[in-house]
């Protein structure tokens, strides 16, 4: 599955925020910020306060099992950031959607970026591309970019662990 930079990417942002641990620090927020292309990344320990309360919001986006309730957690998402659209051509870029002022905090346009990501993933992917892994225990969450749409597990990882116990557990003498 093909992703636009300011949809997917902003989608994956979504997903990689929610999966930060809650004793995160600003240099590993800032590295994840700029490994998805937000610029001027760096965070002070307010802004660090903010997004760590924001990705909290983004995981219950992906751990809804409603559509409905997917699309109203989004939708207020959005509503809060009062996300609003442009087209930008900053530093020389071809020109492409930005969701907040390019010259606004961090904070400000991450949070509008990850919601119109969400919104786009939900309107023009579906709401079964945004996931939960699987697997007992884990609470990584995902946007899934597969070909046909059906990932179950955040990893390799954790398929190849459900998998092997579902095999033991056959393979038993009952």
């Amino acid at each position: 599955m093909h992703f636009n930079a300011y949809g997917g990417n902003a989608g994956l942002l979504a997903a990689a925020l929610s999966n930060l641990d809650d004793g995160c620090d600003a240099a590993a927020v800032a590295n994840l910020l700029a490994a998805h292309r937000v610029a001027r990344a760096q965070l002070t320990d307010r802004e660090l306060a903010a997004l760590r309360a924001w990705r909290l919001r983004l995981w219950e986006v992906f751990d809804a099992s409603a559509v409905a309730e997917k699309v109203a957690i989004v939708n207020g998402l959005l509503a809060d950031v009062a996300a609003r659209p442009y087209v930008s051509m900053h530093d020389g870029q071809p020109p492409h959607l930005h969701y907040a002022d390019e010259h606004a905090d961090v904070v400000t346009r991450v949070q509008a970026a990850t919601a119109a990501g969400l919104a786009l993933v939900l309107a023009e992917a579906g709401p079964h591309r945004l996931g939960r892994c699987a697997a007992p225990g884990c609470r990584t969450v995902f946007v899934d970019v597969s070909r046909n749409g059906r990932r179950a597990y955040c990893s390799r990882r954790c398929a190849t662990r459900v998998n092997v116990s579902v095999h033991r557990s056959r393979s038993r003498p009952g």
